[in-house]
C-alpha cells in the first residue's frame, strides 16, 4: 500500500496570498503547500482522502488518471471544492457523512438534479458513519473515526495500520483505542501557537507521544508552522513534516 501526500497545507496553502514572509517566500520545494490531500494506492486501486481546490492540479502532477472512490473528512470549502474537477472520470463513488453528502448535494446541484447539466460529473453518494463497523470503498476497509474541529464533527480514517487525521482539535479516549498499534500516522500540525479548532505543533506531538505510532507525518500546515527545513530539526526523530509529493510504502493490509 503506497500514501501519496498530494496535499500538505492548510485552507490558505503556502504561498499564501499577499503574504511575503520567509516560508512564503522560500525556495525550497518543500514549503509550498496545496491544500491537504492524500491517495491511497494499492494495488490498481486509487483512494482519495479530500477533494479541495487544488484536486485537478494535484492530479495532473501526479499523473493520476483514474480513482475508484473518494472519502471526506468534513463539508469545508478546502476539502470538498474539488468534486466538481472529476469530470473526466467515468464515474465517482463519493463517501461521507449525512451532513456532509447534503452539502455537496447543495454546492453541485447542477449534478443530482433531476434533469443533471449535460456534462455534469458522474458522482455516486454513499452514506457512513463513524462506528466500530467498518465500511469498503475502492476494496479498502476502512474504520471511520469521530473527531472534533472545534464544535462541527468531523472523520479521520484508519486504513490497515495507517491512519489520516485532519482539521482536528480534539479526540476523544474511544478514538484513541482505534487509534493504537498504527505503522503510520498522519496529523494535523498547524503552526507553533494555539488555534480554536485545529491542533497546534505541541498539541500534535503530546498526542503522538500517547498513540505512539512508529511514525508520524505532520499535515495541514499554515505558513506560520515555520521553514521545514528549520522545523523538521526540531522534531522527534520519528516525527516528520510532510510535504507535498510525498510518497510512502506500508505493508498492504486492505
Amino acid at each position: 500500500m503506497k500514501i501519496l501526500f498530494l496535499g500538505t497545507g492548510t485552507s490558505t496553502g503556502i504561498p499564501q496570498i499577499g503574504c511575503a514572509c520567509e516560508v512564503c517566500r522560500s525556495a525550497d520545494e518543500r514549503d509550498k503547500r496545496f491544500r491537504s490531500s492524500v491517495l491511497v494506492q494499492t494495488g490498481n486501486s486509487n483512494l482519495l482522502i479530500d477533494c479541495g481546490p487544488d484536486f485537478r492540479e494535484q492530479m495532473v502532477r501526479n499523473n493520476i488518471s483514474h480513482l475508484e472512490g473518494i472519502v471526506l473528512t468534513h463539508e469545508h470549502y478546502d476539502h470538498v471544492s474539488g468534486l466538481d474537477e472529476v469530470r473526466p472520470l467515468q464515474q465517482v463513488e463519493v463517501y461521507a457523512e449525512e451532513r456532509v453528502l447534503a452539502v455537496v448535494k447543495r454546492n453541485l446541484h447542477y449534478v443530482f438534479s433531476e434533469n443533471p447539466y449535460p456534462g455534469a460529473p458522474k458522482i455516486n453518494l454513499h452514506q457512513i458513519e463513524a462506528g466500530n463497523e467498518p465500511f469498503v470503498a475502492a476494496g479498502f476497509t476502512i474504520q471511520a473515526i469521530r473527531l472534533y474541529h472545534h464544535k462541527l464533527p468531523v472523520l479521520g480514517y484508519r486504513i490497515g495500520n495507517f491512519a489520516y487525521l485532519t482539521d482536528m482539535s480534539t479526540l476523544d479516549d474511544s478514538a484513541c483505542e482505534k487509534l493504537q498499534q498504527l505503522d503510520v500516522l498522519a496529523l494535523v500540525a498547524l503552526r507553533q501557537f494555539p488555534h480554536p479548532a485545529h491542533m497546534m505543533l505541541s498539541e500534535s506531538l503530546t498526542l503522538i507521544d500517547k498513540l505512539k505510532p512508529k511514525r508520524t507525518y505532520l499535515i495541514h500546515m499554515s505558513h506560520d508552522m515555520g521553514l521545514h527545513e528549520v522545523v523538521q530539526k526540531s522534531l522527534p526523530e520519528n516525527v516528520f513534516l510532510a510535504w507535498d509529493g510525498l510518497e510512502i510504502e506500508l505493508e498492504s493490509k486492505r
